[in-house]
């Protein structure tokens, strides 16, 4: 019973850190082709973003598209302060730059996703949506229209590009710490504190529970580990421009969200992991003309998948096949073979 206990409380990180043993050893003996780095640390960075946005999509209950938005900031500032460290601190594989940068990234984020929560929040469903993609596409044009000497402007920041044998490293180092942070805030009272207020806003108010306490603090949580994600891509990009962190990055990163299921950690990592793959491996077969495409297949998913769990005459279908019933059967099956033996 304590083994079963263990694996299912430490799971994720069990996985997350066999991947990167995995990972680095593909790396280190030169088993990784040229493509697979980047690929490697693509889904370090959309792990990091999709179990962090799980955090007030999942377990919060808000809907927020601004995630593009805080990366950005985590993105323009942290790539700034690398470029002025780098050369002083031994070149773009310098580690204690890279790690001031995150640093100063993610405060900015936080910084943000702060003041961003303080009037949005007070907002709920379709409307703060609405204001978290205006926030998002406010950002990106400001950081755009800015002095070039700034953030480079239309042409964007040029960027210390890290060794990519060993980037996705530090990406699953960063990954851990927030699924860490993540795990240990649901578990803890705050955590009931949390999903309380996701179940029903008005019972937790009526317990004395500080509603918008906790909603800033989750959205600031959540906002530091975007702006340290897109600090990470920063150092994967020797030049980093604004229009990358559009609408349509929003849009993909809730796919992961959802598509792994509203509040597990486990599922946000797995989606994360398929949807870049998948990103990864339309921008192959899709060029020119047809890269529009991209962004309307991800879009598909998310309109197929919230049909899916809200057509109520699916309802009949979604009880008799899903993943909770698979597991039971396998259970029962696996319990039937022990009586016989």
């Amino acid at each position: 019973m304590r083994s079963r206990s263990f694996i299912k409380n430490y799971l994720n990180y069990i996985i997350v850190i066999a991947f990167a043993i995995v990972f680095s050893v593909m790396s280190i003996t030169g088993m990784a082709s040229r493509t697979m780095l980047p690929l490697f640390e693509k889904i370090t960075i959309a792990a990091i973003l999709a179990v962090s946005l799980s955090m007030v999509v999942g377990f919060l209950g808000e809907l927020s598209l601004g995630h593009a938005g805080f990366m950005c900031v985590g993105a323009f500032i942290g790539g700034k302060v690398s470029t002025i460290l780098a050369p002083m601190m031994g070149g773009d594989n310098s580690i204690p730059a890279l790690i001031i940068s995150v640093l100063v990234g993610g405060c900015v984020a936080a910084l943000f996703g702060f003041i961003i929560g303080l009037p949005a929040l007070r907002l709920r469903g379709d409307y703060l949506a609405i204001v978290t993609l205006a926030f998002g596409e406010i950002v990106r044009t400001v950081i755009m229209n800015l002095p070039p000497e700034l953030f480079g402007g239309t042409l964007g920041l040029k960027t210390p590009r890290f060794n990519n044998k060993y980037l996705f490293i530090i990406g699953f180092v960063f990954l851990l710490i927030c699924l860490a942070v993540t795990q240990n805030l649901i578990k803890s009272k705050h955590g009931r504190a949390i999903t309380a207020i996701r179940d029903n806003e008005i019972a937790a108010r009526a317990m004395g529970i500080d509603i918008t306490k906790y909603k800033l603090l989750v959205f600031t949580i959540s906002s530091a580990f975007a702006g340290i994600a897109g600090v990470l891509f920063s150092y994967t990009m020797s030049n980093v421009q604004s229009a990358t962190f559009d609408y349509n990055y929003s849009i993909e990163i809730l796919v992961m969200v959802v598509l792994g299921g509203m509040g597990s950690i486990n599922g946000s990592l797995i989606a994360a992991a398929l949807i870049t793959w998948l990103r990864n491996l339309l921008q192959i077969k899709l060029g020119g003309d047809l890269a529009v495409l991209q962004d309307l297949f991800f879009a598909l998913i998310l309109i197929v998948f919230v049909i899916y769990r809200n057509a109520p005459g699916l309802k009949n279908f979604r009880e008799k096949y899903n993943f909770g019933v698979l597991v039971a059967k396998l259970k029962k099956k696996k319990s039937v073979k022990k009586e016989d033996n």
